[in-house]
């Protein structure tokens, strides 16, 4: 797959690995669109990526994302590329009954939002040269029992995961190629709080954003669609 020439949407798109997608495709000349919650984040990636766009977007909010499609639909139709990167996770105890579920937001982030956007955007995509929806999902959707104190994540991932491997077999139907990136632990914002108390911030047995972007869409260049990178 040629990896130039491209308009791609990036949610989640400001910082962490939907940053460093964005500067690797920013990089190469394609036109890049990056939804985020926070302006400032969004103005601080637009001010590294000179020349990318920005759209304030909730993705776990149903008239948020309606409004994304509009915003894109009329200032960018020849939108060929949606990466649902967008995610959160939290350490939850499950011990304490639902005192930590926090009404399970990392269902309606990481796995509703990329759903309902897919369907959202797949009438727009179809029919475009290279359309392709990329989910990012996680190394942890396969290794839960490393990851048990964020239970609700990794769930959600693997029903990511699930859905990316259907979502595959129907669209090929309509020209859309459906990638999935999986990454290992790679350095991010994602769960800091959690993080900190580990001691978890930097640590040798993670990768950085700009290396897994790098090593997954190299992968991706040469035809992959379910992408595992490793950390060594």
């Amino acid at each position: 797959m040629d990896m130039h020439g491209h308009t791609i949407l990036i949610t989640g798109g400001a910082t962490g690995i939907g940053f460093a997608l964005a500067a690797w495709f920013h990089d190469r000349g394609n036109t890049v669109i990056l939804c985020g919650r926070r302006e400032d984040r969004l103005a601080e990636a637009a001010a590294a990526l000179p020349g990318v766009y920005t759209f304030r977007c909730d993705v776990a909010n149903e008239s948020d994302r309606q409004a994304l499609l509009r915003h894109v639909t009329d200032n960018f139709p020849g939108l060929n590329m949606l990466i649902n990167n967008a995610g959160i996770q939290r350490d939850i105890d499950l011990t304490k009954g639902t005192a930590e579920l926090h009404d399970a937001d990392e269902v309606t982030v990481d796995l509703e939002a990329p759903i309902r956007l897919s369907a959202l955007f797949t009438p727009l995509l179809s029919g475009k040269k290279n359309a392709t929806i990329v989910h990012v999902s996680s190394g942890l959707a396969f290794m839960v029992e490393r990851a048990a104190r964020a239970p609700v994540y990794c769930a959600a991932k693997a029903g990511l995961h699930a859905f990316a491997v259907a979502q595959r077999v129907q669209l090929v139907s309509v020209g859309i190629r459906v990638v999935e990136l999986i990454p290992p632990m790679v350095e991010s914002e994602l769960n800091r709080e959690g993080r900190i108390k580990r001691g978890m911030l930097k640590s040798p047995y993670m990768m950085s954003a700009g290396d897994f972007a790098a090593k997954a869409l190299a992968q991706m260049e040469q035809g992959a669609d379910e992408i595992r990178v490793a950390m060594k």
